[in-house]
């Protein structure tokens, strides 16, 4: 006799199919865990996209490597028309000093300084000047259009916990993840999504399902400090009937999608994190992440304590997922 778990109705609108593999589904960024063949990086990158979602250090790494490169190149054509096209070089210093004031020079005209020093002389060495200055003056725009774009692009700022937590739970054991607003903004209207995807064997045949957790709060009208976002093993849960075993075992991958309305921008903003078998904390439980003022008069939300949790006994929790097993009742069905 073979006792075999009735799982709710799984979904399908996820974007991936159980022939996908259980590798990471979402980074811990947010970001698909997906890559293209079969085209060149041109075609498959938008440059646009990618410049505004590098992180700063990287984006002004890019705009510096472009600005030097592009002198380098102008500096390098300059010293092949002849050092004496430039006129305000000293034509007796060395070569590498000679270099560097047609970089220099490169930059000025790149630029549109133009302090006089130095100036082209000839008709090659204008053209050259006059091609670098309108390449100065396109790519400019472009970069400070970038960074426009980078600064008023809407951002949720949100910050969600390391770990997603298995805990007790009333008179049952839930998954937890805790989220606080970073900035200073205003969410209002936040909604939570929680999608899981782990391995099920089918006629003897591993292959991945996906569903959707419910949640016990999946909207809340503000998120003015942390805030728990709870899914009770219950019988509307994928997980109800499981041992601790079986859901270590389950290859689990839980991607969390959180939406809300920013006051400031009038925008809808979005931030998605996702948790492996490995980011997952069996028998722990949140700490209190705020506490009121000495003065009684405000709340002090204290963000370095997102992640702070204490350890349970695991054996508690093995013991209430044992429970609810033997109470799932007609979720079981007897298979010869």
């Amino acid at each position: 006799m073979a006792r075999t778990k009735r799982l709710p109705q799984d979904i399908s609108n996820t974007g991936y199919t159980a022939n996908a593999g259980m590798q990471r589904i979402m980074n811990r960024d947010g970001s698909l865990n997906v890559q293209r063949k079969g085209l060149n990086w041109w075609q498959r990158n938008s440059i646009y996209h990618t410049m505004i979602s590098l992180s700063p250090g990287r984006f002004m790494l890019v705009v510096f490597l472009f600005y030097t490169s592009t002198n380098l190149l102008f500096a390098s054509i300059y010293t092949l028309l002849g050092i004496d096209k430039l006129q305000g070089i000293d034509p007796v210093s060395g070569f590498g000093e000679k270099f560097m004031q047609a970089f220099f020079f490169s930059s000025q005209t790149l630029t549109t300084v133009g302090y006089g020093h130095i100036s082209p002389k000839g008709m090659a060495a204008n053209i050259v000047a006059s091609l670098e200055s309108f390449i100065g003056i396109m790519a400019f725009a472009i970069v400070t259009g970038l960074f426009f774009a980078r600064f008023a692009r809407p951002r949720a700022f949100l910050r969600f916990s390391d770990n997603l937590i298995m805990s007790p739970f009333k008179e049952s054991a839930a998954f937890m993840l805790r989220v606080i607003s970073a900035k200073n903004i205003s969410l209002t209207d936040v909604q939570a999504e929680v999608t899981t995807a782990f391995e099920v064997e089918e006629h003897g045949k591993k292959t991945t399902r996906y569903f959707q957790l419910p949640l016990q709060f999946s909207r809340i009208n503000s998120l003015a400090l942390s805030w728990t976002v709870v899914h009770i093993i219950d019988d509307k849960s994928p997980f109800y009937g499981l041992s601790l075993e079986e859901i270590k075992k389950s290859n689990l991958e839980v991607m969390i999608n959180v939406r809300a309305f920013d006051e400031h921008y009038s925008n809808t903003v979005q931030q998605r994190i996702s948790y492996k078998g490995d980011e997952i904390l069996y028998g722990a439980r949140f700490l209190p992440a705020f506490a009121p003022s000495e003065d009684g008069r405000s709340t002090i939300l204290k963000v370095q304590k997102l992640n702070h949790h204490e350890k349970l006994e695991e054996a508690h929790v093995a013991a209430i997922l044992e429970k609810i097993k033997l109470d799932q009742g007609k979720n079981v069905e007897v298979k010869a």
